[in-house]
């Protein structure tokens, strides 16, 4: 059944705001950074090697820091997909999996809605809901969450009626891999957060999905 108020949209049309979707989705979560490091400066310097799309956890603040902080990110000038529920100063909201999309639930809209699927159904799901893009995990072994998986077969990344981002166990050497399975792109989280030098592996992720994957249409 369709979400109340989201009529589908036609499979693999894309419009405004897909065409614009990046490679490289950034997941934060501070708690995974060196203990030199804090979070908005490790984003700038992120933002400088090249990224240009992230997804705010930090869903232990309260809403007003998360707002906060969303406002200093956009100055930045990054793009601010808030995980799990709106966020004043955000363009979008990312949904877990078990999230139910209502009227109510976001709105208004956001420039951007995405939604966390973990096989082909919850993205066909997703596609009905005319939400923007998934990410679908987990691609590969991830250290963020040991035992989480097992990984999905490299065919579950294809053919589906919205862009899906590869997550879980992304990192520079098989983020091309994973787009050439058919990804629209990668989300990453704990390559980036627990790096010595975030941004260089920013630089590394965007490098291998230039040289892998043709140029994102504009």
């Amino acid at each position: 059944m369709n979400a109340p108020g989201f009529a589908p949209c036609a499979a693999g049309t894309p419009d405004r705001r897909t065409s614009a979707l990046p490679r490289l989705l950034l997941l934060t979560d501070r708690s995974q950074l060196h203990l030199s490091r804090a979070l908005l400066p490790t984003l700038a310097e992120c933002r400088e090697a090249g990224l240009t799309h992230v997804v705010l956890r930090e869903l232990d603040e309260p809403p007003a820091p998360r707002a906060a902080l969303a406002a200093a990110l956009t100055d930045l000038g990054l793009t601010v997909i808030a995980a799990h529920t709106p966020l004043p100063g955000a363009a979008g909201v990312h949904l877990p999996a078990s999230a139910e999309l209502t009227d109510r639930s976001v709105s208004p809209r956001p420039v951007l809605l995405g939604r966390s699927c973990h096989h082909r159904d919850e993205v066909a799901r997703a596609a009905r809901e005319r939400v923007d893009y998934a990410t679908l995990s987990p691609y590969a072994a991830s250290d963020s969450k040991p035992g989480y998986g097992p990984p999905l077969a490299a065919g579950e990344f294809a053919g589906h009626p919205i862009p899906v981002y590869a997550l879980g166990g992304i990192t520079p050497a098989n983020a091309a891999e994973a787009v050439a399975a058919g990804a629209h792109g990668v989300a990453v989280m704990g390559a980036v957060m627990r790096a010595g030098d975030p941004a260089a592996v920013v630089a590394a992720l965007l490098a291998a999905l230039a040289a892998g994957a043709p140029e994102v249409p504009v």
